[in-house]
């Protein structure tokens, strides 16, 4: 009798059902905690998810395949004098399910919730290194504003990108 192994399947091939969810209940926030601390270099407080999730659940937004939570972004939405600025705090996705574009539907579902509550910009720090971040945010209009010398804990540089909503700008020309 053999044993069985756990067999990984070829999603670039049979890409798996992904449903996308908003923030919810309490007990989500262990899967919150649990995906970013595995895939970013910060560590955050119990606290901190707390401070965005009470505050903007529809802004904290998973991707489950089935009961597993595989991806999840977690954002925020703020008044700087006359303009509302979102900012996107957290993006994470399971190792095993990149490339799969959960992380740029993610981060497209984030931008259409701060589009409807009127933001006029959003905004977001990455690691320099973080090539795929880059490329994720550059393909969806993100410019590179500013360079953020020894930003992070770990001493890397990040890179503050910023994305203008032109048809809020267009909106209000046209009212």
């Amino acid at each position: 009798m053999s044993e069985s192994t756990d067999i990984q399947p070829d999603f670039k091939q049979f890409p798996p059902g992904i449903s996308y969810t908003i923030f919810s209940k309490e007990s989500e926030l262990k899967d919150i905690q649990s995906l970013i601390d595995k895939e970013l270099s910060e560590p955050y407080s119990i606290y901190t998810y707390r401070y965005f999730v009470y505050n903007w659940p529809q802004l904290c937004i998973f991707a489950r395949h089935g009961e597993r939570y595989v991806g999840v972004i977690v954002c925020k939405m703020e008044s700087l004098g006359c303009m509302l600025q979102g900012y996107i705090a957290m993006l994470a996705v399971d190792p095993t399910y990149r490339l799969l574009k959960i992380g740029t539907t993610l981060v497209e579902k984030a931008i259409d919730v701060m589009i409807q509550e009127s933001a006029d910009e959003i905004v977001l720090e990455t690691e320099l290194t973080n090539k795929a971040a880059l490329r994720l945010y550059d393909s969806l209009g993100f410019i590179r504003e500013k360079r953020l010398v020894r930003y992070y804990m770990n001493g890397v540089d990040a890179l503050r990108l910023k994305l203008l909503l032109p048809w809020r700008q267009s909106d209000e020309e046209n009212s």
